[in-house]
């Protein structure tokens, strides 16, 4: 089972910098609308489209923003313990070999 799943934590990482890059673009985005004001943009009509559309864009981007953040958190706390197992292995394999290296050398 173990030859067919394989985490690479520094994909994680770049997965990380990738999802706050979307936070960044989010707040980005939603402070570049939030200066434009619908009655700089022509008729009655399209002022109270926009002014609609400004309404669902801050829920929604606000609601993705929440999502991304949940996700990222997950990304890091599963990175974190990947990286902590790979650790454990590591230092478990270094003693395993002192072990043997110790046992070999005590019977010659």
């Amino acid at each position: 089972m173990g030859d067919h799943f394989k985490t690479d934590t520094d994909q994680l990482g770049q997965f990380l910098k990738i999802l706050e890059g979307c936070v960044r673009d989010l707040n980005e985005a939603r402070a570049a609308l939030a200066h434009v004001r619908a009655d700089q943009i022509g008729t009655k009509r399209l002022d109270e489209a926009c002014d609609g559309f400004q309404e669902r864009w801050k829920y929604g981007s606000e609601q993705t923003k929440e999502m991304v953040e949940a996700v990222s958190e997950g990304v890091k706390s599963n990175k974190k313990a990947y990286e902590e197992v790979e650790d454990a292995l590591e230092e478990a394999f270094k003693k395993m070999a002192e072990q043997e290296t110790s046992r070999q050398g005590g019977t010659n």
